[in-house]
């Protein structure tokens, strides 16, 4: 019980590091929060920072869930304990305790939520992000579907109840936090890959 309350809090503070404000001060870009959408994440780093700085910020916000959910594992947490961790690393970015509660949109948290809980399930989210992202070249849009349908994938791969209400919470969370990107697409103003890459 303890060693799943401190993994938690640990998954917690890990996940509200904000790799693309880290990365942008360390390479010398602009803050992410002042520049294009102000979102503190992957895509927003690539309009202006370029692809380098997009792909580490990527790599760490995805380490941010991968990590503690690894350690989830190794450590035999059960699934309620483990939907615990992945939660709190999703919700660390999202409302991060070092930025004063204002985060990114946790599309690659997310994701490296699900590839540490089994990989199968990260790899189809992932597979689905790729083609759809390859396809009609809007990133958002990407996100929302890929994660729309990965409640599916951890019941097929991993039918736990706490780990399939885990990945609805992070799907309704992350549709929330993606509610001006869906005004966008609505309206057929929504940015394109293309035209950022």
């Amino acid at each position: 019980m303890i060693t799943s309350i401190l993994l938690i809090i640990v998954a917690y503070l890990l996940g509200s590091v904000s790799s693309a404000i880290i990365v942008c001060r360390l390479m010398g870009l602009p803050d992410p929060r002042t520049q294009g959408s102000n979102n503190p994440g992957a895509t927003n780093v690539l309009r202006f920072g370029g692809k380098k700085a997009a792909a580490i910020t990527l790599l760490g916000d995805s380490l941010k869930g991968l990590v503690p959910m690894l350690a989830g594992h190794l450590l035999g947490l059960d699934p309620l304990a483990l939907a615990g961790v992945g939660l709190a690393a999703f919700i660390g970015h999202l409302y991060p305790v070092f930025f004063g509660f204002k985060g990114g949109k946790g599309v690659a948290t997310a994701l490296g939520v699900q590839f540490g809980l089994y990989w199968p399930v990260g790899l189809c989210v992932a597979a689905v992000w790729l083609f759809v992202a390859k396809v009609l070249k809007i990133s958002s849009l990407s996100g929302l579907i890929s994660m729309a349908l990965a409640p599916l994938f951890v019941w097929l791969f991993w039918d736990e109840k706490p780990l399939i209400g885990m990945q609805l919470i992070i799907t309704g969370l992350l549709i929330w936090r993606h509610r001006s990107n869906i005004r966008n697409l609505l309206e057929g103003t929504e940015g394109r890959i293309s035209a950022s890459d």
